[in-house]
């Protein structure tokens, strides 16, 4: 079972991530544990402050590391993970590595995820280099804060989880496997105004549909993600 720690100072907004969808069966198959802890509960300061003006001035505030580095310690204290190399601490920040659907493969496949959402103008520096094992961002844009860009990670992983999606084809079969956006795809009815799908599909012809499969996701991926086309060639 994967064991998901979030760190937070808005953990109500957490309330209903895990009641819809794929998600919730996880959940209601034991796949998978969510814990949320509020990261006021961890600061020394008896105001609950979690965050302090920068050194050498600036705007905006910095998150103290002391509330952080003590929720994280408190954590893989009480989770007990054995292989330290299964449990990884991250922080979710602009500055971190682009997260992509392999970084998500990598994450699904460890016992215990700690996610911290940064706020502010971000952490302290030391956090990233006493606390935190991998530093991730979910785009080249900023949000007010970690929440949302952890939900994102949430969902991407725990659907990789075994016995989560219904087919393992599902998984296979999709945007960014093999580096490839995923070929168009198309439902009832035939012919919707004017616009119809196209013969091969109707076919019944799998050799011919997976060769077409395959080239639709090439034209489409060079043409929309040339820096993806790239790595495969």
């Amino acid at each position: 079972m994967l064991i998901i720690d979030i760190i937070s100072i808005f953990p109500k907004m957490f309330n209903n991530i895990i009641n819809y969808g794929v998600i919730k069966e996880a959940f209601n198959k034991n796949l998978c544990q969510l814990n949320i802890y509020n990261l006021r509960e961890f600061t020394d300061d008896k105001h609950k402050k979690i965050d302090g003006r920068p050194f050498g001035g600036g705007p905006g505030m910095v998150m103290n590391i002391q509330p952080i580095d003590s929720a994280v310690n408190f954590i893989k204290k009480k989770n007990n993970i054995i292989n330290k190399e299964l449990q990884k601490t991250i922080l979710l920040s602009p500055k971190g590595l682009r997260l992509s659907q392999s970084k998500l493969k990598y994450l699904s496949n460890l016992e215990n995820i700690i996610i911290i959402c940064g706020r502010y103008e971000g952490a302290d520096e030391r956090v990233k280099e006493l606390v935190v094992d991998i530093e991730l961002s979910i785009g080249d844009y900023v949000l007010t804060g970690g929440e949302i860009p952890s939900m994102v990670v949430i969902d991407g992983v725990i659907r990789l989880l075994s016995g989560v999606v219904g087919k393992k084809e599902s998984l296979k079969y999709e945007s960014f496997e093999d580096n490839l956006l995923d070929y168009p795809q198309y439902t009832r009815p035939p012919i919707y105004k004017g616009y119809k799908v196209p013969e091969i599909l109707l076919s019944g012809n799998h050799k011919e549909i997976k060769k077409w499969r395959k080239e639709e996701a090439i034209s489409l991926t060079k043409k929309r993600r040339p820096d993806l086309f790239d790595k495969n060639n």
